[in-house]
């Protein structure tokens, strides 16, 4: 038992750091106040993390494990609704980390590690979202030619990764709170399945807008 206590500070230290750092944005959040949060000693923060890059690459390294399982869905994808479900799930994890995007070129700037690992991240998102338009072609539901299919993938990822900060600078005090989640998540991943509509076969197209509006109506 006693073995095993280290470990469960060191996991109860990560989840309160992406708490804080999700709450109040990163660069706001010191060593200081997530040992004050915790109850613990700074020593004993350090003991286990000794530096706040060493918390931010362990926050990170977590979310790209997750990130990559997530999307190896992608395969699977043949129709909006599958994408649908399949951009959602994408939304929902970067919520759960969405200091990232959040301060992702303050975090890029400082962090070498991160820099080089946001680019790998970048390029994990686009190949699978390329995964899921050629999953859709192969089964008509989307008619779109490789050099269309290739720019689509690309501005897909850019609303993936840019949303957050969209919301944020629509509404900065309400925009990243809890309650609010959900209607930003959804909006996210309908702007990002615009990008298809006109290449959708026609039943599909139609089929996006009622998912659009069930949503719309479900959180309204």
């Amino acid at each position: 038992m006693v073995k095993k206590a280290p470990r469960r500070t060191a996991e109860r230290i990560l989840e309160v750091t992406l708490e804080l750092f999700n709450r109040f944005g990163e660069p706001n959040v010191s060593t200081t106040l997530i040992s004050a949060e915790l109850g613990i000693s700074p020593g004993n923060l350090y003991y286990h993390y000794p530096a706040k890059d060493e918390l931010i690459n362990s926050l990170f390294d977590r979310y790209e494990k997750a990130l990559d399982d997530l999307l190896a869905a992608s395969d699977g994808v043949r129709d909006v609704e599958d994408a649908w479900f399949f951009m959602h799930t994408l939304f929902e994890l970067i919520w759960q980390y969405r200091f990232l995007y959040r301060d992702l070129n303050d975090l890029l700037s400082k962090n070498r590690r991160l820099e080089t690992h946001f680019q790998t991240v970048l390029q994990h998102k686009s190949h699978a979202v390329k995964r899921m338009l050629d999953g859709m072609s192969r089964v008509g539901s989307v008619h779109i030619d490789e050099r269309e299919a290739e720019a689509t993938a690309t501005s897909m990822v850019v609303v993936l990764t840019y949303w957050l900060s969209f919301e944020y600078v629509r509404d900065p005090r309400r925009a990243l709170e809890a309650e609010n989640a959900q209607m930003a998540l959804m909006r996210g991943a309908q702007h990002v399945l615009n990008l298809l509509v006109p290449y959708l076969e026609p039943e599909q197209r139609t089929h996006l807008r009622e998912l659009v509006q069930t949503y719309n109506n479900t959180d309204s």
